[in-house]
């Protein structure tokens, strides 16, 4: 069985995000889904309209999604490769040379699908005029 793994927030669920997990899940048999927590988030600086628990069921619903677990810092996705036993690691071609991600190689295969370029998250928050961070 090969199993995959991608990050996010996830915020305003869209259908780029839905062709992002589909495309990771095609990937292998599958999908760990790691989910960017309220507290992570703002860290970060940004602030999500959804609960990590609203978040967490839009992505428990969706069919490509086999597990969802907690994203709660940068430092953890060498431990959730390993104890995941993930295969490969799925980002957005954004983070393409990211050390955040480039490390990963050493443990598994790394691989950058390309953004679904007319859709992001940030794009809804300013047309409906929310603050995007």
């Amino acid at each position: 069985m090969k199993r995959i793994l991608t990050y996010g927030t996830f915020d305003l669920l869209h259908y780029g995000h839905i062709n992002l997990l589909r495309r990771a899940r095609a990937l292998g048999d599958y999908l760990v889904v790691a989910l960017s927590t309220d507290e992570f988030n703002r860290s970060k600086g940004k602030e999500c309209y959804f609960s990590y628990e609203e978040r967490k069921q839009l992505l428990e619903a969706i069919r490509y999604v086999d597990l969802v677990i907690p994203e709660r810092s940068w430092e953890q996705k060498a431990d959730d490769v390993r104890e995941y036993h993930i295969d490969t690691v799925v980002m957005g071609s954004d983070w393409e040379g990211s050390p955040r991600f480039e490390y990963l190689r050493d443990l598994c295969e790394v691989v950058y699908l390309p953004r679904t370029p007319e859709i992001s998250t940030s794009q809804i928050k300013s047309d409906l005029g929310m603050a995007t961070s």
